[in-house]
């Protein structure tokens, strides 16, 4: 069995003026890796490559990961009825919290909030995921249930609607909660661009949005239009068909959340064998592992599939690079407990329904998941909760 050094990390916690933390369970099993897949004590195959490499990152972010100090996302508890008096919160249940010199203290009308550092243990380097997309292999994994639909959406948002409109991409999703209610029902919601007195700030549509990046960026350069079909079927032999979303210009009007997963690289491979392969690296600079690091892969790997589908190429292999990776505090009881669960045994791969040639004409339906056990899944490794830092 191996260790999580909880008290290393709560003793810099301690120095930094924040309250210690206290894990469900510090130990997990040994990994066992073989041909690039888990294997049991016999040697037999569990789970999929996506689940080795799930595991395999979580061991090093555990073992070598480092303490951020001055992290800039905080949590928001809330304490209804509570009460707080000399750094102390009192509950409404007589439960004594002590408030950490970093935590900040907000009274509202029915309770209190309080702001707590959202810290990370993370890796700069010595990480990468490479998929071979013609063999089938595939970053799904078993460990927990993945919501693949929404992550295919979110990618269709930016890229084939190029939008930044959270009601479009409610949409997509299959809700009308804006018209019904004036809600939003997607996580964007938590970086809405909002007015001076927290109200949304609405585009022309009277829609909330999230400013100029994502599909602010994309729609102004028709990027995946314009920087990559149109680049490689004019020069498939090119080696300069990058996108990124990374531009400073757009960080100068407002905007939310910085691009995290900001840059693919796609390259024609003509192999061998005798078949040109379309092959692409995502390159992302932080990468919430515990939550969105399957999620991510799984949404580059389906549009690689469709930019793929419209050149008339074969999917080649995909390749995740992220820059640094981390687990938040509150995320290591869960990530703890999936290095606990044991995978489950299946060839998940991402398809295409047939008939559609073009990646205007692509939504979310058309993308699934064969060979997936989703309700063995489901029973077997529920999912579970991750606080967000905001």
């Amino acid at each position: 069995m191996k260790n999580f050094n909880v008290n290393r990390f709560n003793c810099k916690k301690i120095e930094l003026g924040e309250s210690p933390i206290t894990l469900v369970k510090e130990t997990y099993p040994e990994i066992m890796i073989q041909d690039g897949y888990l294997v049991d004590a016999f040697g037999k195959r569990m789970g999929t490559k996506g689940d080795m490499y799930t595991k395999k990152i979580m061991d090093m972010i555990l073992e070598k990961g480092c303490l951020d100090h001055h992290p800039r996302p905080y949590y928001e508890d809330f304490y209804e009825e509570a009460s707080y008096h000399n750094g102390i919160l009192f509950t409404k249940y007589n439960q004594e919290i002590t408030i950490g010199e970093n935590e900040r203290v907000e009274f509202q009308k029915k309770g209190i909030k309080v702001f707590v550092p959202a810290h990370t243990i993370s890796l700069n380097q010595g990480v990468e995921c490479t998929y071979d997309l013609s063999k089938g292999e595939s970053p799904m994994i078993t460990l927990r249930p993945i919501a693949v639909k929404s992550a295919i959406a979110e990618v269709l948002w930016i890229y084939q609607k190029q939008s930044n409109d959270l009601v479009e991409f409610d949409t997509l999703l299959g809700k009308n909660t804006w018209e019904e209610k004036g809600v939003i029902s997607n996580w964007w919601e938590e970086w809405a661009i909002r007015n001076r007195d927290g109200s949304y700030a609405l585009n022309e549509e009277g829609h909330p949005h999230i400013g100029a990046c994502y599909g602010g960026t994309t729609s102004k350069r028709n990027m995946i239009y314009q920087e990559v079909i149109e680049q490689i079927r004019s020069n498939p032999d090119g080696r300069r068909n990058i996108t990124s979303l990374w531009q400073m210009d757009d960080f100068k009007n407002p905007h939310a959340l910085k691009p995290c997963a900001f840059m693919t690289i796609w390259n024609v491979r003509h192999d061998w064998d005798g078949t040109d392969y379309l092959d692409m690296t995502l390159v992302q600079r932080s990468s919430d592992f515990a939550t969105a690091g399957c999620i991510n892969q799984v949404q580059y790997v389906a549009l690689q599939k469709m930019i793929a589908k419209e050149l008339g190429y074969v999917p080649g292999t995909f390749t995740w690079k992220p820059i640094n990776i981390q687990l938040y505090d509150r995320h290591l009881d869960q990530a703890i407990e999936m290095l606990n669960r044991d995978p489950i045994l299946c060839n998940a791969e991402i398809t295409l329904k047939e008939g559609k040639e073009h990646f205007e004409e692509f939504d979310s339906s058309d993308i699934t998941i064969t060979d997936y056990p989703r309700e063995l899944v489901k029973t077997k490794n529920p999912q579970l909760k991750f606080p967000l830092g905001i």
